[in-house]
């Protein structure tokens, strides 16, 4: 029996969750990665899964989907190989936001009320509630919100497990192979070229997160991908200091900003090891990777007014990663409308770690005619936003 031969471009973890999806759909998936699995974006990262940060609306129904879906995908992983479910580190530890200022707290608790009235579970904290949650955190505070669904991954190991898994189920990969065009017939793309090489396929996923936006050009349909830099600093370990994911509430202001400039606000968490992860920062550069020393100053200056014993913090290393940044802050999921058969899963910036087994969920549904688990509409390649 022949069947749908798919390829995907990016073995991050957005391409790893699709590919996953796809092969145990029965598709002949074939992975290209222009370098190594999950070497990208998705190892320079916090390994978040929020539903905190996300107004209502459709990228807080793809991460309550999410949510929903991790668990699950696990469970389905551990029925295969415990270990390598367990190797993903992940974590159901929660999260709080904070505010310091009564303006902040006023925002912060109509944000809360929205979610809540969206289904997402909210408990506004006390000072008490505050001491006994996070011993550690600054009683400084004018609010305090625990959102109890927001978990936490180790983003490459997830990304590696969930590729393996698709793997074990039929899927293929190719390393160093950047895509550099298209074959295509009749306006429909046919297959891609790989060092010279065609590889045919019948459907072509565009994964390839901050890097969609130039994969998509070559492909001869672009869209409006670009890449925003993220810095994250990361302590020696200090077991239970920080035990949820802590952040500002202005961290989800800098997040929905169009800003090109520096952004930064004070996001704060443990890992399983103990090392405590310390960011964040959001600025448009393009592709220029240099760490700045003034950014990490300012991270870190805000961290420490949330948790005071960072002062003392030995910090033993920090990463800047890329993050596919859309101009209206939505993910880009569908059909090409210029190009048919190639499919798009990108421009989840800062979410794509929490989002990838929605989008990947979505994506299969849409590819063999499942109804879709939530609509799609506002994710559509054809919104203002996203043809470049």
């Amino acid at each position: 029996m022949n069947r749908t031969r798919v390829v995907v471009i990016g073995a991050g973890i957005i391409g790893a969750a699709c590919a996953r999806e796809l092969a145990l759909a029965g598709l002949d998936v074939l992975v290209l990665d222009r370098g190594r699995p999950a070497g990208g974006t998705t190892s320079h990262g916090e390994g978040n899964l929020l539903v905190s940060d996300k107004g209502p609306g459709a990228e807080l129904t793809l991460a309550q989907l999410s949510a929903r879906l991790w668990p699950q995908v696990l469970a389905e992983i551990a029925d295969d190989d415990p270990r390598a479910a367990a190797a993903t580190e992940f974590d159901p530890k929660g999260g709080i936001v904070v505010a310091t200022t009564d303006a902040g707290a006023g925002t912060l608790l109509a944000f809360a009320e929205a979610q809540r009235r969206a289904g997402v579970r909210t408990e506004r904290l006390s000072a008490a509630d505050v001491a006994a949650a996070e011993p550690a955190l600054t009683r400084e505070l004018t609010a305090a919100v625990r959102y109890p669904e927001d978990a936490q991954v180790q983003p490459a190991a997830a990304a590696l497990v969930l590729l393996g898994s698709a793997l074990r189920h039929g899927a293929r990969l190719r390393t160093e192979a950047e895509v550099t065009g298209a074959q295509v017939r009749a306006g429909r793309i046919t297959g891609v070229l790989v060092a010279g090489e065609v590889v045919e396929a019948d459907v072509v996923v565009n994964a390839a997160g901050p890097w969609s936006g130039p994969v998509s050009a070559r492909l001869g349909a672009p869209i409006a991908v670009r890449p925003r830099r993220g810095e994250v600093l990361v302590t020696t370990p200090m077991p239970g200091v920080v035990r949820h994911k802590v952040y500002d509430a202005d961290y989800v202001g800098a997040v929905g900003t169009g800003s090109g400039e520096l952004q930064t606000s004070a996001v704060v968490e443990s890992t399983w090891g103990g090392t405590v992860l310390i960011g964040s920062s959001r600025r448009r550069v393009g592709f220029d990777d240099t760490i700045r020393p003034d950014v990490l100053g300012a991270i870190a200056a805000k961290a420490v007014r949330l948790f005071p014993a960072l002062a003392d913090a030995a910090v033993m290393r920090a990463y800047g990663g890329f993050r596919p940044y859309v101009d209206d802050h939505l993910p880009v999921l569908g059909e090409d409308f210029r190009l048919g058969n190639l499919w798009h899963a990108t421009g989840h910036e800062g979410a794509g770690i929490g989002l990838s087994v929605g989008t990947a969920r979505l994506l299969r549904e849409l590819l063999t005619g499942a109804p879709p688990s939530m609509p799609v509409e506002e994710f559509r390649v054809d919104r203002p936003a996203v043809p470049a």
